[in-house]
């Protein structure tokens, strides 16, 4: 396994660091726009390489998919991790396709709200643009794994245990992100401050939410918008974190749950403090 990673921010470095304790393939390149930051990563993954020299640095303009294509067709990459913000899924998503490269990402491809009715109805879903190429992929024998992060990621396959394992039948499969952390600024004053992208934090926040319902006819019949921030509720979450008010907001496991779980509604609420 030939391993190219795009983007070397705080999830890029610490995919290097772990995999560097990690056996299971033969090159990682870590690719950033900033050719000092992908260095940086590359030394510090290097000093815990368990193998031998396997990392290397380079520099990439992730919004172009000829050259994520060409970067991966230099170091005859087999796999390529996409770990920028959202804004860059589809160029490196293509790039390494053209590259006949496998493909994971942690978030899928943006959204645009419905131009007349943002709040009824969606426009362009997250991850629309990806799955219209799904025939592409399969035709070539590939695998993208799409959406493959923690949320969304990690919360589809909880649900799918639930499924699986859990439960006979599911109501609502209820996505619900909270925390009790607290981040003070230089003079101890609380300030927001996400554990990841700012940016995608506001972006997904101010797009109008998805909800999904079975009971609207078909697949793409059950999903519907709705204001963002809407429905607030207090939910009471687990190990000692307690009750946070949470809000509709966008996000991925509404567009992908519904696709293969049997539930009859699914939503995601943030708890944003």
């Amino acid at each position: 396994m030939r391993v190219l990673v795009v983007g070397s921010g705080g999830v890029g470095d610490a995919v290097a660091r772990i995999a560097a304790r990690r056996e299971f393939f033969e090159v990682m390149v870590v690719a950033d726009y900033d050719a000092a930051r992908a260095e940086r990563t590359v030394a510090a993954a290097a000093e815990r390489d368990v193998v031998g020299s396997r990392f290397t640095a380079a520099q990439v303009d992730a919004s172009s998919s000829a050259a994520v294509a060409e970067l991966a067709r230099e170091h005859a990459i087999t796999h390529v991790l996409n770990a920028v913000d959202p804004r860059f899924v589809m160029p490196v998503f293509e790039g390494a396709f053209a590259a006949g490269a496998d493909y994971l990402d942690m978030a899928m491809s943006l959204s645009t709200p419905h131009p007349d009715r943002p709040h009824e109805i969606p426009g362009i879903k997250l991850g629309d643009r990806q799955f219209s190429q799904a025939a592409q992929w399969e035709a070539a024998g590939r695998l993208a794994l799409v959406g493959m992060g923690v949320e969304p990621g990690l919360s589809d396959v909880f649900a799918r245990y639930a499924q699986d394992h859990l439960f006979e039948r599911i109501d609502e499969l209820g996505v619900r992100d909270g925390a009790n952390l607290t981040v003070t600024d230089s003079h101890g004053n609380e300030i927001f401050a996400p554990s990841f992208s700012i940016w995608t934090t506001i972006e997904e926040c101010l797009n109008p939410p998805v909800v999904w319902e079975a009971g609207r006819g078909g697949l793409e019949e059950g999903w519907y918008t709705l204001p963002p921030f809407s429905e607030p509720e207090v939910f009471e979450f687990p190990e000692g974190i307690g009750p946070v008010e949470c809000v509709h907001v966008e996000h991925e496991e509404v567009l992908l749950m519904p696709r293969w779980l049997d539930a009859q509604k699914v939503t995601f609420k943030y708890g944003l403090g």
